[in-house]
């Protein structure tokens, strides 16, 4: 399996799942998940899944600050609907990640573990996303924007290209290898294109 090698550069995301010990999948239900693991359950690598994966470890380093993220016990909330732009990409990726759904998650084992309504659509918040411990009600907005980080102008051309059907094998090649280029530039340049406030509980 071939891919960008600056995937396995980017910062694991650690958690902790009290159903995968529970259900013996994983000993003492932590494990962690990586940008090449988000990649092949959304198909892509871009911008949008990249600001999925920053924003969510960036909220659970506030959330969690000296230990694992809790899987199951965060509730996320987004400013736009689910079927605005692409939220539901994102919330995807952070489903994944969380454990949270809005209704189609976990129902739960005898009443503990339940992963759906977790996650809520057109919030009254300012920010790309809000995350809520369960269990002490700490919050945290983070807002992404990856508009300084500027795709290369060669982009526009290829693009045409590939849109008209003119593109060669050579041109599908470099397209893609800039569009990476620019989705490791995102993560390089975190603090630039990432906002987080912590709120009171």
């Amino acid at each position: 399996m071939k891919y960008p090698s600056f995937f396995d550069t980017i910062e694991t995301i650690k958690v902790k799942d009290p159903l995968s010990q529970v259900l013996g999948a994983f000993f003492m239900g932590e494990y962690e998940f990586s940008y090449l693991e988000i990649v092949k359950s959304a198909g892509h690598s871009c911008p949008t899944v990249a600001g999925a994966y920053i924003i969510t470890n960036e909220a659970l380093k506030v959330l969690y600050p000296n230990e694992r993220a809790v899987r199951g016990n965060i509730k996320v909330e987004f400013e736009e609907a689910l079927e605005d732009g692409v939220a539901g990409v994102i919330s995807n990726v952070i489903a994944q990640i969380t454990g949270a759904t809005d209704k189609s998650g976990f129902k739960g084992l005898q009443g503990q573990f339940a992963r759906h309504s977790l996650m809520y659509f057109s919030a009254d918040i300012q920010s790309s996303a809000r995350f809520t411990r369960l269990d002490n009600s700490k919050s945290v907005d983070v807002t992404y924007n990856p508009e300084p980080i500027k795709a290369n102008p060669k982009m526009m051309k290829l693009m045409k290209k590939l849109s008209s059907g003119d593109a060669t094998d050579t041109d599908v090649k470099e397209f893609g290898e800039l569009w990476q280029e620019r989705v490791q530039r995102i993560f390089e340049n975190i603090e630039v294109v990432v906002e987080v406030n912590e709120l009171s509980a």
